[in-house]
């Protein structure tokens, strides 16, 4: 079995050269941890982590919080999870999934106690959160993906979502439609102050009135139903919306489902764009439906180097926010020429 004191005669240095090398206890150059690290691929070198977290005071333990509830997690929000577990691990660190309802602050903040992790990783945020109200009085390190409507002082990285929706207003408008509705979450969500169902309601709302267009807006519920409801009450308007921008996965399911049910083709009797997804779901309908594809991998990783920055020194990293990526799949396509063919 290899042992840090080979590790030290391969590097050629002090065994407490190796261990501070391996907890950060105290300084060490980076040539010399260069030649740690070597020498510890060299010989399979495996630090135990329970020794390391003992010799540093860390459990080498992120938390991310996540509501998971009974629909678990969708593809486009694994990616934020596994873009964050990624990274953890490359700097050392685990990434455990602690999937407390957002309103249990209490929960949340009895296990942070128990120092099971050295910080928390919050998702899924509200503008007015009571989880980060209650970690930061029981001193707990916290980082967001996301933001409240406070908390300034707070690592955060978000959605960009007034890039994102004017995009994607854009990317319809350029194709000729002036009749461009949204479907966002459930009413309820803006009641709680969910923050992205109100910063992309928000968004939508300004890009369209930027535009000179009128926006259209409907809150639908989380289900194939709910998105199904929706977009019939769009068609049965007066003035029914040649485009659908969608952002709500379970119900943007329902609305493909309706329109396949009335016979209305993708997209030339109506364009559908779905924002805050991934190309992995959109890939589930058909046809595919063009996104604007959530840069979960990406705030993932940027949420945990956040956080860390926050535990390694007590820095806050400016706040990051990323604009979702436009990818075209095809269910776009010009205004329909006639104002009564979608129906």
């Amino acid at each position: 079995m290899v042992t840090m004191q080979d590790v030290a005669r391969r590097a050629g240095v002090a065994l407490s050269t190796v261990s501070a090398s391996l907890t950060g206890a105290r300084p060490v150059s980076v040539a010399t941890r260069a030649r740690v690290t070597a020498a510890m691929d060299e010989l399979g070198y495996r630090p135990n982590a329970l020794a390391r977290g003992l010799a540093s005071r860390r459990s080498r333990v992120l938390a991310l919080t996540y509501p998971v509830g009974d629909a678990g997690l969708s593809r486009t929000s694994a990616e934020f999870v596994l873009g964050a577990a990624e990274v953890a691990q490359q700097r050392g660190y685990q990434l455990v999934l602690w999937p407390f309802a957002v309103d249990d602050a209490e929960g949340i903040v009895e296990v942070a106690r128990q120092g099971l992790a050295d910080g928390v990783l919050l998702m899924e945020v509200h503008l007015d959160d009571v989880r980060v109200r209650a970690l930061r009085a029981a001193g707990v390190p916290v980082a967001l993906i996301g933001r409240t409507a406070g908390d300034a002082d707070l690592p955060s990285v978000d959605v960009d979502f007034a890039a994102t929706l004017s995009e994607a207003v854009a990317h319809l408008a350029d194709l000729g439609h002036r009749r461009i509705a949204f479907v966002n979450h459930a009413a309820h969500r803006v009641a709680e102050g969910h923050g992205p169902t109100v910063r992309a309601s928000a968004a939508y709302e300004q890009a369209m009135t930027d535009r000179g267009l009128t926006p259209v807006q409907v809150h639908a519920e989380e289900s194939v139903p709910g998105g199904r409801a929706a977009l019939a009450g769009l068609l049965g308007s007066g003035d029914r919306p040649t485009a659908v921008i969608t952002m709500n996965e379970d119900a943007t399911f329902g609305v493909v489902a309706e329109l396949a049910a009335r016979g209305v083709t993708v997209p030339d009797g109506l364009s559908v764009l779905a924002v805050v997804s991934s190309p992995a779901v959109a890939g589930q309908t058909v046809p595919p439906l063009t996104t604007m594809h959530a840069p979960g991998a990406r705030l993932g990783a940027a949420g945990v180097d956040a956080l860390l920055a926050l535990l390694d020194d007590g820095s806050t990293p400016p706040p990051a926010l990323v604009p979702c990526r436009l990818v075209d799949c095809g269910s776009t396509g010009p205004a329909p020429v006639r104002a009564g063919a979608a129906t």
